[in-house]
């Protein structure tokens, strides 16, 4: 049965992020990229995704350094700081319920993404692991539990 997001979907509704199917990391990956650049000042939104927050300017004040407040920011810093807090929300908006769950305590954009490639792809690290047991397997050539002697061989 086709639901009305999905007809949103295919005409091209541009209210939501698109939304992560778990079997489609990739797919979703670069949509969400699409998406944030056709959003006003997508590309210092995607900056962030990318390249993490903006690195908050200090300054010296009697003797003792401090970040800047907001309203110390020059435009072009406030324009940033802004699209940082608009990426993470976008971000969050494109996740199911289970995987927001497992990331919404993320406030910066680049870490949030980063645990939610991991979680969909894992690392290349478990790649290894898994390709290293599967050739240990092989090589011992091991009877497995409940194989039939067709399996085996």
């Amino acid at each position: 049965m086709t639901t009305l997001v999905k007809f949103m979907i295919i005409a091209g509704a541009d209210n939501h992020p698109p939304m992560l199917e778990k079997s489609m990391y990739d797919f979703w990956n670069s949509r969400m990229e699409l998406y944030i650049e056709n959003k006003e000042n997508g590309i210092i939104i995607l900056n962030s995704v990318q390249n993490g927050p903006l690195i908050w300017p200090t300054v010296e004040e009697n003797g003792e350094t401090r970040k800047k407040k907001y309203e110390e920011l020059s435009a072009l810093e406030k324009l940033q700081d802004d699209c940082d807090l608009k990426a993470t929300n976008i971000v969050l908006q494109g996740l199911p319920p289970d995987v927001y769950a497992i990331v919404n305590h993320h406030k910066v954009v680049k870490e949030l993404w980063d645990r939610v490639k991991l979680l969909m792809q894992g690392t290349s690290l478990s790649l290894q692991e898994r390709e290293c047991k599967m050739y240990d397997e092989f090589d011992k050539f091991t009877h497995v539990k409940g194989e039939t002697l067709y399996q085996y061989y």
